[in-house]
């Protein structure tokens, strides 16, 4: 199964090592964990961008899916994001950093809701929204998930997904350029801390494990982010009114999610129920678990 998916996925040879030591334990944790209960087991795991949360989600689920023939559910905050033109209504209303996707209040987090309530019920018959980022906007709805059976696991992952709200002294001063300039009043910082705070926390409470992907410093984004750029370029050659992003707006588009990255970073180490850290290769150096796993 790993050689398979490392062939799919065009993974290095050291991903073998990754998924024995740590990814395939993981699945069985996940497993041992749904085998005792009588209800849909949901997993939230938080990473920032480029931290390889999609390949871990993905390897999970085909490895469940093949070894105990489980219906699993995978999704991702991102495919919540809002269109372009909500976007810009919310920045003519709130504020113009909202027009650029990321950063809580710009996933449409009723309909994430309603999903999550779905699947906790075990319903069936439903979409679940995917988002394009190729081109900024959702793709058409013929093109969603279709949930056609009652899930058994459900794994939801995000860069803010878990990510706790700061304190108004934390919210006082800008920590980078972007909002040093852009705003300098701190109404973006302030509205984006409270939709954290209104609409995703009392979210995190459905999840029954979580799982943080540590980063080795916020500076090792930008690299990762410009990476995952590159193969969506590469898996889009053909695509007309591209959003894809150069170096320089990548550069600038992940000052956005600093502020929450790091925030992530202080917050979900202590509380999540299993931790990989990770080295600048993305390649997990240490683990941790909580004792009550």
């Amino acid at each position: 199964m790993i050689e398979a998916f490392m062939n799919e996925h065009q993974l290095p040879e050291t991903f073998e090592q990754t998924a024995e030591k740590y990814y395939k334990p993981l699945a069985e944790k996940i497993y041992h964990q749904f085998s005792i209960g009588d209800k849909t087991y949901f997993v939230g795991i938080n990473g920032c961008q480029g931290s390889g949360k999609s390949t871990l989600t993905e390897f999970v689920s085909e490895y469940l899916v093949e070894k105990y023939h489980l219906n699993v559910v995978v999704m991702s905050l991102d495919d919540f994001y809002f269109s372009r033109e909500q976007r810009k209504q919310l920045a003519l209303e709130v504020h113009p950093l909202l027009a650029t996707r990321g950063v809580p209040g710009t996933h449409d987090v009723n309909a994430l809701k309603s999903i999550l309530n779905k699947l906790h019920q075990k319903d069936s018959n439903f979409f679940i929204p995917k988002f394009n980022k190729a081109t900024d906007d959702p793709f058409p709805k013929e093109e969603w998930e279709w949930i056609s059976q009652p899930a058994d696991i459900v794994i939801l992952e995000g860069w803010c997904w878990g990510v706790e709200p700061q304190s108004k002294e934390q919210l006082n001063e800008p920590i980078n350029e972007l909002e040093y300039q852009q705003d300098q009043d701190g109404v973006w910082r302030k509205y984006v801390n409270q939709k954290l705070t209104d609409d995703y926390e009392p979210l995190y409470k459905t999840m029954d494990f979580w799982l943080a992907l540590q980063a080795p410093s916020f500076d090792t984004v930008y690299q990762w982010r410009l990476e995952q750029e590159q193969k969506l370029k590469d898996k889009n050659p053909d695509i007309t009114n591209s959003k894809i992003m150069s170096p320089s707006e990548v550069l600038n588009f992940t000052q956005y999610f600093q502020r929450l990255s790091v925030q992530g970073c202080k917050t979900m180490t202590p509380t999540a129920d299993a931790v990989f850290y990770l080295n600048t290769s993305r390649e997990i150096s240490e683990e941790h678990a909580a004792s009550h796993i």
